[in-house]
């Protein structure tokens, strides 16, 4: 294991880099402007320092992190054992663009294969665009081998 649970160098572990190249979708969790928890599944981009995403400039979620920026986001393998996830928390930064992102078209290409994923970001071409950016402060990895959830390893 590269650190202990919590410690942002576990983004180096073999496990956090398998799950940050995948096709697998995040799950990022913030706070509606109500108070309330919300999820959203959603593509991602790892750039080696944060994890973006791409969202439509009128998405409701921009607002509500213009609000509160703390965010938690899951990336997780669930399919076949033994599970593997890459939990994450850090505050979200919004950027509004004119067009889709680099990251966006770098996640398109990664989980639609390069020509689909270049179809489907040139119907998106010249339209506005939000790059949601998440710098993580905190970090675990859990691979149901060695590392499990606090509750099983207490």
């Amino acid at each position: 294991m590269t650190g202990r649970q919590g410690d942002v160098g576990l983004l180096e572990d073999p496990v956090a880099q398998e799950l940050l190249g995948s096709r697998e979708l995040a799950r990022l969790a913030y706070t509606w402007t109500d108070g309330t928890p919300r999820v959203v599944p959603i593509w991602f981009h790892w750039t080696g320092q944060a994890l973006t995403f791409g969202s439509p400039a009128r998405a409701p979620k921009l607002r509500a992190l213009a609000r509160d920026a703390r965010v938690a986001v899951t990336i997780d393998q669930s399919t076949s054992w033994p599970y593997r996830a890459l939990l994450l928390r850090g505050n979200a930064t919004v950027e509004m663009l004119d067009d889709v992102s680099e990251e966006y078209a770098a996640a398109a290409r990664r989980y639609f294969g390069d020509e689909q994923g270049e179809a489907w970001v040139n119907q998106l071409a010249g339209k506005p665009m939000a790059r949601i950016s998440v710098t993580p402060t905190w970090v675990t990895v859990l691979d149901f081998e060695t590392r499990f959830p606090s509750a099983l390893s207490a």
